[in-house]
This record gives C-alpha cells, structure tokens and sequence, in this order.
C-alpha cells in the first residue's frame, strides 16, 4: 500500500552498470559525466539524497564546475548533505588537479617564449575571481627562480601594483630579468589602457634596478596576451 512518502534511491539502488565508480572503472574517466566525477569524490549522500543527487544540486546550486572550484570550503560546507570533510575533499581534488596541470611546465623551468610563461601560470590563474598580479623570476639563461610570486590581488576588475614590491624579492634573489603576469577574472585577455600605463611604468622601473621586463601577460579563460607580441610595450 502506497504509504505517500517519496522513495529515495541510492546509488546502490542502480544497477551495477549505472553507478559512477563501476562505470568510471569500466569505461574509464572521460565515460562519465562532471556530476558522476563529483559524486565519486563525495563517496556519500545522505538518508534521504544519493551521492550522485547532492553533486548534481551543487552544480545547480553553484551555477557549474568553475564555480565550486572557486568556492571556499567554508562555502562548500554550508550546503546540505556536503559539510566540512567532503568541502575539504573537494577542495583538495581541485588544488591536485591544478598542481598536476602546472608540473610539466615546472620541470623544464625555461621561459623561451610567452606561452611558456603561460602554461606555468594558466591553470591557477584562469579561474580565480579576483586580479592577481605576479612576476616570474628569471635568471641570465631564463631558466625560472622558485615559483611565480604573487605582488597583488585586487578586485573582479582592478589591482592596485606598486614597482617596490614588484621588483623587491626580485632584487632579493638576483633576477636578471622578470615577466609580469595577471589575470582578467571576466575570461577576456585583452590589455586595458590602465594595463598598458603599467607595463610602461614597470619597465621604467626595472630599467632604474636593473632588471628587465621582458614581458607581461594578461591571462583569461584558457587564452593570453602578450603585450610584448602585440607591440604594447
């Protein structure tokens, strides 16, 4: 007899084919979907909601993938049925995820050409929501010294960068030359005015300390600028 309370089903309920860590093992990871990968990291739902449920209310809830990766585990938490273990689960698939897209281009170390300069900072920097300014360190054979430094962060469309703490730790560490790198949270690279008074005023400087800028560029969603390349500096 039909009690009239709704029927939750888990992800044990589904036939074996169907569930995301079978499926996942089976056909491999580009087989299943952004929900079932997120459903797979939080290994549990609740009493009443499936893993699978939960991830597809978290994309719903967060508007898509980019934006729980920017979430703050605190954030993460708030959300029903999620709590601080699987925000922090979360959290630490997407740091792994950027560290491993970021580990190639480390090993090399040698800045040869703007993209190479890209591909050290693209995936950290594309998807956050606020400007961050950073300076490669290079040294006479434009081999990279350390990691890139972050100098500012600023808000969705502006950052305030002084050349002191631009060129400081360069001085520091004996740089013979830098590039300056920032992102456009909106996903467009293209150089604003202001980014172009900046790149000249940072040149000038470097130039006082001697230290040479040998390029800037604005990072957005999967593409970059050189400003060097497009003659703006």
């Amino acid at each position: 007899m039909d009690s009239g309370e709704p029927v939750y089903v888990t992800i044990r309920d589904l036939p074996e084919e169907e569930r995301p860590r079978e499926r996942l093992a089976k056909y491999g990871p580009e087989a299943v979907s952004t929900a079932e990968l997120i459903a797979i990291l939080l290994r549990t739902g609740s009493a009443r909601e499936s893993a699978l449920a939960l991830a597809e209310r978290l994309l719903s809830r967060f508007g898509g993938l980019r934006a729980i990766a920017n979430a703050t585990v605190e954030e993460l938490a708030e959300i029903k049925g999620v709590g601080l273990a699987k925000g922090a689960q979360l959290k630490a698939a997407f740091e792994l995820g950027k560290r491993l897209a970021a580990s190639g281009v480390e090993a090399k170390a040698t800045i040869r050409s703007p993209q190479d300069a890209a591909d050290l900072v693209m995936e950290r920097l594309r998807y956050l929501d606020r400007e961050h300014f950073e300076i490669i360190l290079l040294d006479t054979r434009n081999q990279v010294i350390g990691q890139p430094r972050t100098v500012a962060v600023g808000s969705l469309n502006a950052n305030r960068v002084e050349p002191r703490e631009v060129f400081k730790e360069a001085v520091a560490r004996s740089a013979a030359s830098v590039v300056l790198v920032h992102n456009h949270p909106s996903g467009d690279p293209a150089p604003s005015a202001d980014d172009r008074m900046l790149t000249k005023r940072l040149v000038e400087a470097g130039q006082l300390v001697g230290i040479q800028v040998l390029d800037h560029l604005v990072i957005g969603d999967g593409k970059f600028v050189s400003l060097k390349e497009k003659k703006m500096m």
